[in-house]
């Protein structure tokens, strides 16, 4: 009989020092296998395995492409690289990034629910915005246990709470309560029938994560047509709805959650408002070279009709210099 000998823990800002305390906390003899995606700088090389390897009596590793997954070791997410758990190994792959990230929590966690079901555990730890909810929804959905960090436990409480906004855990708890827990929750047995198939949606966004070219090139994708463009290509968003949760994909992969999306969007306004201010202080510099020219000419009316255009155009760009100095929010700007 099958036990929980899945568990997949997803982190961000502030994700070290609990993630640490749960390998602390683990038997030395485990009888599960620990997947760990940690959000990382894609350029920079990562200490995480060694830092994980240290805290605790379990061996942790970044694992090859294809490695065989054993019980009683933690497998590492690399910079840059999607963590995938399949039947009896692990892909690292590049694949288009969800929720801005690579890796990504969500692409861990729904691989793991897709081959493994109720065997799995999902545990969301510290960190910004909602990466991670998705991928513990498949979790719950496919009959696996969703375990979040106490919000008040955590250095960044963002993610815990967006995960319990979209679904009850099973349980809530400190860091260090979640390593001895789940020493317990592994020797669970589970049975097949506890979980219904993995859904044509899962399926789906799993394949298209890996950049499968027969789901990819496909001209239906999950979901519904959005309004909305991707952030990261500019291309069509999909509108997909599972567990309460409304997310976005577009044709080449990239998927948001909707705190991740709201945070992109904002980005490119304040993108755009950078570049309006450009373009106003140019036309400032141009309408006092103008005014200049006039006096120069002692083109009385033309240069007063050049100093009002340049002071419609510094009242404008002293706005928006106002702004962005003290962070006021972009729609307050252009409701102006």
């Amino acid at each position: 009989m099958a036990t929980r000998d899945i568990v997949v823990l997803g982190a961000s800002a502030g994700g070290v020092e609990p993630l640490r305390a749960i390998a602390r906390e683990m038997h030395p003899q485990l009888p599960a296998s620990v997947f760990v995606v940690l959000h990382l700088a894609p350029d920079n090389p990562s200490a995480l395995a060694e830092i994980l390897d240290r805290a605790g009596p379990l061996p942790a590793i970044a694992p090859e492409d294809e490695q065989t997954i054993e019980h009683g070791k933690i497998y590492v997410a690399s910079p840059d690289k999607h963590l995938f758990v399949e039947d009896g190994h692990v892909r690292v792959l590049q694949g288009p990034k969800e929720n801005r990230q690579r890796p990504s929590i969500d692409v861990l966690f729904r691989s793991a629910a897709r081959v493994y079901g109720p065997r799995v555990i999902g545990v969301v730890l510290s960190g910004a915005l909602d990466d991670g909810t998705a991928g513990l929804i498949a979790v719950k959905i496919r009959g696996g246990l969703a375990v979040v960090q106490e919000p008040a436990d955590a250095f960044s409480a963002d993610m815990p709470r967006n995960a319990m906004r979209y679904l009850d855990p099973d349980y809530v708890l400190t860091a260090q309560e979640i390593g001895v827990v789940l020493n317990r929750l592994v020797l669970e047995h589970v049975l097949p029938e506890d979980s219904e198939p993995p859904s044509e949606t899962m399926v789906e966004e799993d394949d298209i994560a890996r950049i499968d070219p027969q789901t990819i090139l496909r001209d239906d994708r999950p979901g519904v047509q959005s309004v909305i463009a991707c952030p990261d290509c500019h291309g069509v968003l999909w509108e997909i709805q599972e567990g309460g949760l409304l997310r976005f994909r577009c044709r080449t992969g990239h998927a948001y959650s909707p705190e991740t999306l709201i945070s992109a969007e904002n980005e490119q306004i304040e993108k755009a408002l950078w570049e309006a201010l450009r373009t106003l202080e140019e036309r400032v510099a141009l309408r006092r070279r103008l005014v200049r020219q006039a006096e120069e000419r002692r083109l009385t009316a033309l240069a007063a009709h050049f100093r009002e255009r340049l002071k419609e155009a510094e009242a404008l760009a002293e706005t928006l210099r106002d702004a962005l100095l003290h962070g006021t929010r972009p729609e307050a700007v252009l409701g102006r």
